[in-house]
């Protein structure tokens, strides 16, 4: 994706005010192009397929946060920054990070490093993860590792790090496709040995199915680990690059780890209240914020129409 000058001025110039998510019993966010949601891309190259926050998020709910995008073309840009202004607009910026090293395809989900400064962990559709260092507007890959226990046939959509008793934990997910293939969410303990590259400890798995949208749905489009260890998962749906889309955000479960940090535990369920939902839009990112209102940062990929951003309070506790 090569973000240009007109997708820039289109962040700058939209002016849109916040809007809380609806229950599933209540009218769903409907109009593509209202509701909070403030414009990051104006094309196909330009959607949101997973984002990960880059800084702390500031008093006034600014945030800044670095977004890969699923292009697969040599020389399509695969990775932007986006400061995003919930309160003002006009202040949100988008701006290119030129992506140094093997060039990937189809990059699905990036997360911040816990304990590291500038390090964050990219996860193409196909299992392989991009360890990065991200200093200013250059992304240098630094080491690729596959996922452990890669089914065949994956397609993978999420991938999230959070952390238990100073440890680190993994949580990824095959998305899944339809009534016949619920998602799969794998979790394993999660390090970087001596030399910088990634270890997985053993891993679990389950099945995830969402509860909407309904028909040709991916049951997970990206996952986000809460502070309490909710796992968070956006599931969405489309009849083709113009839409319509629907997508919803909803818990799938919980994970931890033992108090060595050697073993997780995984619990996949039904979700025990009503997904929000969001009508009208592609949701492929959504990452929970540090603090106790339980507001996220939600990017979509909705095609032809580019891509959004969008905070929302659908974390919990």
């Amino acid at each position: 994706m090569q973000l240009r000058h007109k997708s820039l001025l289109c962040a700058a110039l939209v002016t849109l005010a916040l809007a809380a998510p609806a229950r599933a019993d209540a009218p769903a966010d409907t109009a593509p192009r209202t509701g909070g949601w403030q414009q990051v891309g104006d094309d196909a190259t330009s959607g949101v397929s997973g984002l990960a926050l880059s800084g702390r998020a500031a008093a006034d709910g600014a945030v800044d946060a670095l977004v890969v995008h699923d292009n697969k073309k040599p020389g399509q840009s695969r990775i932007s920054r986006v400061t995003f202004h919930p309160s003002a607009p006009k202040d949100t910026t988008v701006a290119p990070v030129a992506w140094d090293g093997m060039e990937p395809k189809d990059l699905e989900a990036i997360e911040a490093v816990p304990g590291t400064d500038g390090e964050f962990m990219a996860l193409a559709s196909r299992g392989l993860v991009y360890r990065l260092h991200v200093d200013g507007n250059t992304a240098r890959v630094l080491d690729l590792t596959p996922l452990p226990a890669i089914p065949e046939g994956a397609d993978f959509e999420g991938f999230a790090l959070g952390t238990a008793h100073g440890k680190t934990v993994a949580v990824w997910a095959d998305r899944g496709a339809g009534a016949d293939r619920p998602a799969t969410v794998f979790a394993a303990p999660f390090s970087l040995n001596e030399y910088g590259e990634a270890e997985f400890g053993s891993v679990r798995k389950a099945e995830f199915r969402a509860a909407y949208p309904k028909g040709d749905v991916r049951h997970v489009s990206d996952i986000s680990i809460a502070k309490s260890g909710r796992i968070m998962a956006s599931s969405a749906s489309d009849a083709g690059d113009d839409g319509p889309f629907a997508s919803a955000v909803s818990e799938a479960g919980r994970v931890s780890l033992n108090a060595s940090g050697s073993a997780a535990t995984l619990r996949i369920g039904a979700p025990r209240s009503a997904p929000d939902r969001f009508d009208g839009r592609k949701i492929e990112a959504v990452e929970c914020l540090p603090g106790a209102d339980g507001r996220a940062l939600l990017g979509t990929d909705d095609e032809n129409l580019g891509g959004f951003v969008k905070s929302a309070s659908v974390c919990g506790g």
